[in-house]
């Protein structure tokens, strides 16, 4: 009998599932279409009926990641500085599948910067996370919690704070486990807000 869109739909969740399994354990420089298909239980040849080369396999694996990654559960304890510290929490290895997704992203790195589609794909997605952030500092900005000033440079600083914390955590886990990751995050934080727990207030903002 020919198959349905479901039963097509179906097979692709296998092959995501088998896909995410193999980065997770083997990182991105094991991903291959022979570990997939053997995570699969399958042939190769099946799978190029999905992937017919691996370039095709390495930007699905990368779609599967975001896709996985923008679907976490997200904190929501406040706005201002409480939101930028949550969105910066969302992106350390403070759980299993947080690590797994992170061990992915960091291996998947030498991939991307040897080819200059996926660095650039690469780019436009850290670019949209240091806007995400930046809202976030401007919102802390005009509620007096952090110093005025460029929100954009804050971003880029804890963007390139908080992914220098994920390696780190990723390559040595026993000197930073979850509670120290979150204790160096809060006092980058306390750092950033210091100008303005210092000074006098005026208006909505901090000023010396």
């Amino acid at each position: 009998m020919p198959r349905t869109k479901g039963d097509h739909e179906a097979r692709r969740r296998e092959v995501s599932a088998a896909v995410w399994q193999v980065m997770a354990t083997r990182g991105f420089a094991g991903l291959t279409l022979r570990a997939v298909a053997a995570e699969l239980g399958a042939s190769t040849g099946l799978l190029t009926h999905y992937f017919p080369t691996k370039r095709a396999l390495l930007e699905y694996a990368l779609d599967l990641l975001e896709q996985r990654t923008l679907a976490r559960p997200r904190r929501r304890a406040g706005q201002g500085l409480a939101a930028l510290r949550d969105a910066l929490l969302d992106i350390l290895p403070l759980t299993p599948e947080a690590t797994d997704s992170n061990r992915v992203w960091v291996s998947s790195w030498d991939a991307a910067l040897c080819d200059p589609a996926l660095a650039a794909d690469y780019a436009r997605k850290y670019a949209q996370g240091r806007e995400r952030l930046r809202v976030r500092v401007a919102a802390a900005q005009e509620l007096g919690e952090l110093p005025p000033g460029d929100a954009a440079q804050v971003a880029r600083s804890a963007q390139s704070f908080v992914l220098g914390l994920v390696v780190q955590a990723l390559f040595d886990p026993s000197a930073f486990p979850p509670e120290r990751q979150v204790e160096l995050l809060d006092g980058y934080l306390a750092a950033l807000a210091a100008d303005t727990a210092s000074g006098p207030r005026s208006g909505t903002a901090g000023h010396r």
